[in-house]
C-alpha cells in the first residue's frame, strides 16, 4: 500500500500478473541480488509523512509502517522493478499438473538479523499465523488448504482451487513477510521486529524517528549504507526544506504544488515521478442510512468534479479515473458513467426522499491530500444540498473509527496493488477484511470469487471488467484518481529507483560524501 515512467509502457506489463507458472511449470532463479549503485557508507536520513502505528507486518495496514518494513523483512518471492514476481527467500518453485500444489525451494543459509536461522518452519509459522488469527492479509490465503515444511529448505503450498495470483499473494508486499516466532511471542515485534532483510531496527523514538542499521547477516549483497534513519515530518514544506538543507537525503513528502518546478530545476535535489498502481477514493458507509440507498451514493458520485478534486489534492500529479485500476494497464476497464452534474445529483436525492442531508466526512492529517480533497468535496456537495462536516483525525484514531464503522464517509487511498484481485476483493467482497463500508452484492461476490481462480487471462479480464462495472454502478467506492509516485533525494544518493508499487528500497543505495 508504494515509483518517471509512462503509464502505458509500464503498467500494461506490471499489472499483467506474475510470469506464467502453468501446469507442471517451474521457475528456478539463482543469485542473491545485484550490487546496486555506487556510493559509500553512512546513514541515509529519510523524511516520511507520518509515524507507523506499529511494526508488526502482519497486523499493520499503515503505509508509513511498510516504508520502514520494506527494508527489514523478506517475502517468499518479491516484485521486481517491472512488478513481475521473482525470487527472494525462494530461489525456485514448481507447480503440479492440476495447479493445486506449489513447491518452493528456499535459499540455504538465510538468517534473521538476530543470527537465528530462517527455515521452512518459519514460512509455515508466518502463513499459519496470518490464516489462523485472521489477520489483515488472510484474504490472500483463502484458497490455501495447507502449508507444509517438507525439509528445512522446502515448502509445499496446497490449494483448494487453481490460484493464478498466488505469487502476488505470497510476495506482493511486506504484509506477508516471513517473521520470527520468538520475536512475535515476546511482543517485541511491534517496535523492534526481527526480519531477514537488508536492515534491522536499532531504535524507535515515538513521535520522532526509527533508526535502522545494516543487517550483517543479510543473505544478499550487503548494503553500502551503515543505516537508515526514518524521521516523521508531516509538513511537506518542512520536509523539502530539510532536504534542501541537507538534514535529510530522501523524502516522498514533497509539496505537490512545487513538484513541476522541482523537476525542471531542483538544484541540488533530484525529483522523479512514476505512474503508480494506487487509487484514491471516497467510501460511503452503507451500514448507515441513507447511504444504504444506491441513489444517494450515485447522487454523490454525480455531484463531484473529479478534475477539481485531483487538482486541489495533487496539482496535476494524478490521473482522474472512475475505476480502480489505472489507465494504460492491461487490466484497466474504461468505464466512466458519472460526470459533474449537480442537477442529476439533486434529482437522485429527490428520488431517494433525501433532503437537508448532513454528512460526516472522516480524513486524516497523516495524508494531507485527504484534507485538501475534502474541502473541495464539501463545497461541491453543498451545491446539491448536502452539508459536509469534515472530521480531521490522527491516523491511529482514524483507523479505530474506520474499524468500528463510526463514520458516514471517509477518504483514503489503496496503495501498491499488483494483481487485479488486490484492487477489488478485500474492499468489496461481502464481509471481506477491508470492507469497512459494508458493501454487499451477490453478483460482485460471485465475480470476485471467480476471478481468483480463473486461469485463462482473457476470461479473467472479462470477469474483472464485469465486477468493476457493477462496483462503479453501485458506487461502492466513488473512485477519484490514480496519483503519481513522487520522490526527491539529494545528489549524494546513488542507486535509488522510484517504483510504481511505492516500495521504498534502500538496499542498493549508497551515499557519496
Amino acid at each position: 500500500m508504494t515509483r518517471s515512467r509512462m503509464v502505458g509502457a509500464v503498467l500494461a506489463i506490471a499489472l499483467a500478473g506474475p510470469p506464467g507458472c502453468g501446469a507442471g511449470d517451474s521457475v528456478d532463479v539463482d543469485g542473491a541480488g545485484d550490487t546496486g549503485g555506487k556510493g559509500s557508507g553512512g546513514t541515509l536520513n529519510a523524511a516520511i509523512g507520518g509515524e507507523p502505528d506499529q511494526l508488526d507486518p502482519h497486523r499493520t495496514s499503515a503505509y508509513y509502517s511498510f516504508q520502514v518494513l520494506e527494508n527489514v523483512y523478506d517475502t517468499l518471492v518479491e516484485p521486481g522493478p517491472d512488478l513481475r514476481m521473482g525470487p527472494s527467500l525462494a530461489t525456485k518453485w514448481t507447480t503440479s499438473a492440476d495447479q493445486l500444489t506449489w513447491t518452493f525451494t528456499l535459499r540455504e543459509g538465510v538468517r534473521f538479523s538476530d543470527g537465528s536461522p530462517l527455515t521452512s518452519e518459519d514460512v509455515v509459522y508466518s502463513y499459519e499465523r496470518i490464516i489462523s488469527e485472521k489477520l489483515n492479509q488472510s484474504y490472500r490465503f483463502e484458497t490455501v488448504k495447507s502449508v507444509t515444511a517438507l525439509d528445512p529448505t522446502t515448502v509445499v503450498v496446497a490449494l483448494t482451487k487453481p490460484t493464478p495470483n498466488l505469487l502476488a499473494s505470497l510476495g506482493g508486499f511486506k504484509g506477508v513477510a516471513i517473521v520470527d516466532k520468538a520475536n512475535v511471542e515476546s511482543g517485541a515485534i511491534k517496535t523492534k521486529p526481527v526480519g531477514s532483510g537488508p536492515f534491522a531496527v536499532a531504535g524507535y523514538t515515538s513521535g520522532d524517528s526509527i533508526q535502522l542499521t545494516r543487517n550483517d547477516n543479510y543473505w544478499g549483497a550487503k548494503p553500502k549504507l551503515d543505516g537508515v534513519r526514518f524521521t516523521f515530518v508531516k509538513d511537506p514544506t518542512v520536509a523539502l526544506q530539510n532536504l534542501r538543507g541537507g538534514e535529510v537525503q530522501w523524502t516522498d513528502n514533497l509539496p505537490p504544488q512545487q513538484v513541476a518546478a522541482l523537476k525542471e530545476n531542483g538544484g541540488d535535489v533530484t525529483v522523479e515521478s512514476r505512474s503508480s498502481t494506487d487509487y484514491w477514493y471516497l467510501a460511503l458507509n452503507e451500514g448507515r442510512k441513507p447511504y444504504d440507498d444506491v441513489n444517494v451514493r450515485r447522487a454523490i458520485a454525480f455531484a463531484l468534479d473529479r478534475d477539481a478534486i485531483a487538482k486541489a489534492a495533487k496539482f496535476g500529479q494524478a490521473t482522474v479515473n472512475q475505476t480502480a485500476i489505472p489507465k494504460g494497464s492491461s487490466w484497466h476497464f474504461e468505464y466512466a458513467p458519472y460526470w459533474h452534474d449537480p442537477a442529476q445529483a439533486r434529482q437522485l436525492l429527490g428520488q431517494a426522499g433525501v433532503s437537508g442531508l448532513k454528512l460526516d466526512l472522516m480524513v486524516t492529517t497523516e495524508y494531507p491530500e485527504t484534507v485538501s480533497a475534502a474541502q473541495v468535496i464539501a463545497a461541491q456537495l453543498k451545491d446539491v444540498g448536502i452539508t459536509v462536516k469534515i472530521r480531521t483525525l490522527d491516523f491511529a484514531q482514524w483507523l479505530d473509527e474506520q474499524g468500528r464503522g463510526a463514520f458516514d464517509a471517509f477518504l483514503l487511498g489503496w496503495l501498491g496493488n499488483i494483481d487485479p484481485d488486490e484492487f477489488y476483493y478485500a474492499q468489496h467482497r461481502t464481509g471481506a477484511t477491508f470492507n469497512f463500508h459494508k458493501y454487499s452484492n451477490p453478483t460482485v461476490d460471485r465475480l470476485l470469487d471467480a476471478g481468483r481462480t480463473e486461469t485463462d487471462p482473457a476470461a479473467r479480464k472479462r470477469t474483472y471488467d464485469q465486477a468493476a462495472k457493477q462496483i462503479v454502478d453501485d458506487a461502492s467506492y466513488v473512485y477519484l484518481y490514480n496519483p503519481d509516485v513522487v520522490q526527491g533525494w539529494s545528489k549524494q544518493v546513488t542507486g535509488y529507483q522510484v517504483r510504481s508499487d511505492r516500495a521504498i528500497r534502500f538496499r542498493d543505495v549508497g551515499l557519496d560524501r
